[in-house]
């Protein structure tokens, strides 16, 4: 099976499925000498785990993470840093029932045809516990942008089903178990879930991610380009069905004189490029928004087939998230974060040496 690694001097591959006996992750590329512990990369696993809150899956793992390689006396050394996760939680009973039958709206149906065999439980190497291992390669490079460039990449829920967000304050997302920006809109949050969960429905969501403090310049025209990779990056998210930057499908219905981002020598008057031009950065905020569908692993019964291609009603069973995009918002900004580290050394490796003599504005006015 290939396609398990991303970037090109950045790298970070992954391994493992659901209820194996744990995740392995090989980050390559990472400079020497960035202090780096796993504490470090607990602080994001901790915001993604499961079993946080009733209103996400109640599979209980620590998700504790071991640095095996490439990290001597609390510094990187710029050789391959190994990681591990193991799982701690399976219930691989739960899934004896969908052996032989195929969960509408999952990836077990292409699996069987692409492969011809696959792992059933809990959805094998197609599952979403996978992104444990981006989020913690995704932390390094988060520790490494921030304490090089001053970047901060931070994410919020902004629509839950039919419950759309508005963006109130940073301190409130990380105090609540929904990333919601709103505290006056989580009670709202909450009973939503609750009357969902009682149904045995799920819903989708939408997650905003935006990195601040972004050098100019990152990207490499044309197949390369940093809106393309981000949109490559947060597509591989298990769930997402569409990705935009900046004002993203609006752009539609906008003219040309307010769609365009116009320059003065104080600032950006607008960011509706989400800070990206001609496929490289402007300085300005990366604004990221991406959707998730809901969750096709729900109590309702729906039609199927089984691997004789015959007739079958399927309900799902097991510990399932009924809205995915609740735990979204750490994976989504480490997806974001390893693009950018990648891109940032690509930059550094090749123009280091440019000086251009046209000034770098500000992101905004």
């Amino acid at each position: 099976m290939s396609g398990n690694t991303i970037g090109k001097l950045f790298t970070v591959t992954t391994c493992g499925e659901s209820h194996g006996p744990g995740y392995l992750c090989i980050v390559d590329g990472c400079p020497p000498g960035l202090a780096l512990s796993e504490a470090d990369l607990q602080i994001d696993l901790d915001r993604r785990k499961p079993g946080q809150s009733r209103h996400v899956s109640q599979r209980r793992e620590d998700d504790l993470v071991r640095i095996m390689s490439g990290v001597f006396e609390g510094r990187t050394t710029g050789t391959p840093i190994g990681l591990l996760i193991e799982n701690q939680d399976q219930r691989s009973r739960d899934y004896s029932d969908i052996q032989d039958v195929f969960r509408p709206g999952h990836a077990d149906y292409t699996y069987q045809q692409k492969y011809g065999i696959r792992d059933y439980r809990g959805g094998g190497r197609a599952s979403a516990r996978e992104t444990c291992m981006r989020v913690a390669a995704g932390a390094i490079a988060k520790k490494y942008l921030k304490e090089c460039n001053g970047t901060l990449i931070r994410g919020y829920l902004a629509q839950l089903g039919p419950l759309a967000i508005d963006f109130k304050d940073w301190q409130t997302v990380e105090a609540n178990p929904f990333f919601c920006p709103d505290p006056e809109r989580v009670q709202e949050l909450e009973d939503y879930m609750d009357r969902l969960r009682k149904d045995g429905n799920s819903v989708g969501a939408r997650i905003n991610v935006i990195a601040s403090q972004v050098p100019v310049g990152l990207g490499e025209p044309i197949f390369d380009r940093l809106d393309a990779d981000i949109a490559k990056a947060m597509m591989g998210i298990n769930a997402v069905k569409a990705v935009e930057l900046g004002a993203g499908f609006a752009c539609v219905s906008q003219k040309g004189d307010e769609h365009r981002d116009e320059m003065t020598p104080a600032g950006f008057l607008s960011n509706h490029a989400g800070g990206v031009l001609g496929g490289i950065s402007t300085g300005q905020d990366i604004v990221v928004s991406i959707a998730l569908k809901p969750t096709s692993s729900i109590r309702i019964p729906g039609r199927s087939i089984n691997r004789k291609g015959e007739a079958a009603i399927v309900a799902t069973k097991g510990r399932h998230d009924p809205c995915v995009g609740i735990r979204a918002t750490p994976i989504a900004e480490a997806m974001l974060a390893l693009v950018l580290m990648d891109h940032f050394l690509r930059q550094r490796g090749q123009n280091a040496d440019v000086d251009s003599v046209t000034p770098v504005i500000p992101g905004s006015v």
